[in-house]
């Protein structure tokens, strides 16, 4: 291993410049949430993406590398710092492994720009020092440093060796009786930020007075607790609720940890596939078969939700033709049903071209009209007005990306901003010309009793 590093630092000496070192391992099965769990600590960032119902994990904890962005081109500078990041790495072990190799966190707010106070930038990424991740029955765990021309070689071989040591037999927190037993469900205060309904009247008259067609406006619930609140806790009651969304955690180091359990993915890049999809229209699940059908049945057929989900298909492909995808998609949405709510959905996907990364993709759809509205630029720019708090990572994009221009992000939505005893909870819905405030607020309401089940107990 010092060896490996020396070689590792001339290499840098070499270049003018440190060397991102990734070194991959094969072990024995881990859940890296529960990794993550035993070894949590506020004051240190992480991210954490899950799909229970496919058997997908990964955990990437504190920080080997970091950038943030801001403004329009935030996407473009981000992968730049990707590029120039892979272009001075240097990764050995099982890095053709699933999740092998270094990979790069992300998270992008709603906005390209936040307000002063917020706890996430526009865009921020960072390579962990350490990320375990599971697909199926592999268990891949890397550890990622740092080497400099000026390095110490020995405290880094031994930092290598503990991570790997740990994670070839890693012992779990063994929470304790007496522990579990003091953990206590929180009671909770609430308040809300704005009138909903209002909002939606007033975004009603906009649309009447056709300055866009649709806007997607959210709601914010304030809660406090009498209890610290444990984020990734938190989280467990998600995952356990929706295995077919992506759960997630994005902590950033100051005590900070937004959380959900989104039901949309933005867009995925594997082996020169890309895959996105359509998501919007919705209605409630039924209490039994027969309303649960006649319900679906009834979203199948609305006008409305129709009519909404096509917007945000057209705009799908309106945005990635001119980069020159070829786009496959079926001609009618297909269901999508959760634990709560069913959406019609239409997967879209295409060969994605060498020439185009993942990020430019991603920098094209952001945000769709799911979660902004349609035109765009018109519907976006109300949204702060209207809706009267800020979102900061609500309804933005979060993911990673690979070594090998793969990658994965979805919306951040069905979400929740952990603040030490606070929680700020959110959920919105589509605002369109037949809307009726009472029932959008009802479908907001629904939204907030399934996080809100989920996420506030012990």
């Amino acid at each position: 291993m010092r060896a490996f590093l020396t070689q590792c630092r001339a290499a840098a000496v070499r270049d003018g410049r440190a060397k991102l070192v990734s070194i991959s391992l094969a072990v024995d099965a881990l859940d890296p949430l529960a990794v993550l769990e035993s070894i949590f600590e506020p004051g240190e960032p992480h991210f954490y993406t899950e799909r229970p119902g496919i058997e997908s994990a990964i955990a990437g904890a504190e920080v080997a590398v970091a950038f943030e962005a801001r403004g329009p081109g935030r996407f473009a500078a981000v992968q730049r710092f990707v590029d120039d990041t892979l272009a001075h790495t240097i990764a050995v072990g099982d890095v053709h492994a699933p999740f092998g190799g270094p990979h790069f966190f992300a998270g992008f707010a709603f906005h390209d720009e936040v307000e002063a106070g917020e706890s996430f930038p526009a865009a921020r990424v960072f390579v962990p020092r350490w990320q375990v991740a599971r697909a199926g029955a592999t268990t891949t765990a890397v550890a990622n440093l740092l080497v400099t021309p000026e390095a110490e070689l020995g405290a880094l071989a031994e930092r290598v060796w503990r991570a790997h040591a740990k994670f070839r037999g890693f012992h779990y927190r063994d929470v304790g009786a007496a522990e579990a037993a003091a953990v206590q469900s929180p009671r909770f205060t609430t308040a809300e930020a704005g009138d909903y309904r209002s909002a939606v009247g007033r975004a009603l008259g906009r649309i009447a007075a056709g300055e866009f067609r649709k806007i997607v406006l959210a709601r914010a619930q304030d809660l406090k607790a009498d209890q610290l609140l444990h984020p990734l806790r938190m989280l467990n009651g998600l995952r356990q609720r929706f295995p077919d969304c992506y759960a997630f955690s994005f902590a950033n180091g100051r005590g900070q940890s937004f959380i959900g359990a989104s039901p949309e993915r933005l867009v995925r890049a594997s082996k020169g596939v890309l895959e996105t999809e359509a998501l919007a229209g919705s209605s409630r699940r039924g209490a039994g078969a027969s309303e649960d059908a006649a319900l679906a049945a009834a979203l199948l057929a609305s006008e409305k939700d129709l009519r909404e989900h096509r917007d945000v298909l057209d705009d799908i492909v309106a945005r990635l033709t001119p980069l020159g995808l070829a786009l496959e998609f079926a001609t009618k949405p297909q269901l999508r049903r959760l634990a709560n709510v069913q959406h019609l959905d239409t997967p879209v996907r295409a060969v994605l071209p060498e020439a185009v990364r993942l990020l430019e993709v991603l920098a094209a759809l952001h945000p769709t009209p799911a979660v902004g509205g349609s035109p765009r630029a018109a519907a976006v720019a109300r949204i702060r007005e209207l809706e009267g708090f800020p979102r900061g990572l609500y309804a933005g994009a979060l993911g990673w990306l690979n070594a090998r221009g793969g990658g994965e992000f979805f919306v951040g939505i069905r979400s929740a901003l952990v603040d030490g005893a606070n929680v700020r909870v959110y959920a919105g819905a589509g605002i369109v010309a037949g809307s009726a405030p009472e029932k959008e607020f009802a479908e907001t309401e629904l939204k907030f009793k399934a996080m809100l089940d989920a996420v506030l107990t012990p």
